[in-house]
Formats: C-alpha cells, structure tokens, sequence
C-alpha cells in the first residue's frame, strides 16, 4: 500500500499545480522554459504513475475487503466507462459538440471512470486509487472552469461529423478494451470473460 500512496501523492500533485498554484506555475514555466518544464512534470508524472501500477498490484495480493458491492454495479460500471471513454475521445477529436460544451471531457472522463470502478469495487485499494482520482477530478475540473472564464475562453462549435467521429471512436476504444486489454493489462475480464 506505501508505494501505491506515493505513486498517488506524486502523480496527483504534480496534476494538481494549476488546481493550487497556477501563478507559480506560469513563473517557473516562464523562468525554466518549456521544455525542461515538460520533461520534468512527465518524469515526476511517469515515476509516479509506475508507482501506481506497482503499488495497486502489491495491494490487490492483500486484499482488504470493506464491502460488497451488488453484482449490479459491474453493469453500471461498464455503461459508465463506456461514456468514459466517449468523454476522452472528445478530448482528442476535432470539433465535436461534446467539447464544445463541457470544455474539459478529459477531466469529467477522469470523473466518471473513477465513479465507475468506486461502485463496482470494494477494496481498501480500489477506493484508494479510484476515490483519490474522483477527488482531484472534481478539482480540477472546477479549475479549469474558473479559469476559463478569466480567461474568456471559447472552444469550437461541434459539427455532426466530429461528434459522430467522437461517438464512434470512444465506443470502439472502449470495446477493445472492456473485451480485450482490460484483462490483459490489469488481470481482470470487467465482462467476465
């Protein structure tokens, strides 16, 4: 469990400087530069994430059961990654209505595929790892509004095709692996396969 804490503790922190110090962080940008700016947050970024991984696998061998979540959550687990995966796609994919209304998909993504895995896991570490990612979700999203609205921010109007595009690409993204990687990857069949 310390190692999945501290994977947590760097991967969230350093997610969460605009969340706590965006003045800081438009300093030491301007005064690092960007790219040694951008090596370090994905360094410190990826150390702690590979911290995650090993550390949620550590703790998933020592299983501490705090409840039993009904069999049902697993089918609302798997409706809510599959909007997961939409929201992400609308990140990344051009001109979609989706982002032209949320402005921030990723992150209410990030939300949703938390909320996801908390109602279908009952594990000391689940609620660890996927209550700490909800939390700094909420966060950050609500940042990132506020500065939008400082700023004045404006995204693209949505067309048909890129929010089809978008519908298509986060479904397919999200069969492939509700079918396929999330067993590869993590060990287990979400679909019980």
């Amino acid at each position: 469990m310390p190692y999945l804490v501290l994977g947590l503790v760097l991967f969230l922190c350093v997610h969460s400087v605009r969340i706590v110090a965006d003045g800081w962080r438009t300093q030491t940008l301007a005064r690092m530069g960007e790219l040694p700016w951008k090596g370090l947050y994905s360094l410190v970024s990826a150390l702690g994430l590979a911290l995650i991984v090993w550390g949620y696998g550590l703790a998933r061998q020592q299983t501490v059961v705090l409840w039993v979540p009904p069999i049902g959550m697993r089918h609302a687990a798997s409706l809510l990654t599959l909007i997961a995966f939409i929201l992400l796609a609308a990140a990344y994919v051009p001109r979609n209505a989706l982002k032209a209304r949320l402005h921030h998909p990723m992150v209410l993504g990030v939300k949703v595929w938390a909320l996801a895995h908390l109602l279908s896991n009952g594990n000391l570490a689940d609620v660890l790892l996927f209550g700490s990612f909800l939390l700094w979700a909420v966060f950050d999203f609500r940042a990132a509004r506020q500065r939008d609205r400082a700023q004045g921010t404006v995204v693209a109007p949505g067309t048909a095709a890129g929010t089809g595009a978008t519908l298509l690409v986060g479904a397919v993204a999200w069969a492939g692996f509700a079918f396929w990687a999330h067993a590869l990857l993590i060990g287990v069949s979400p679909l019980g396969r």
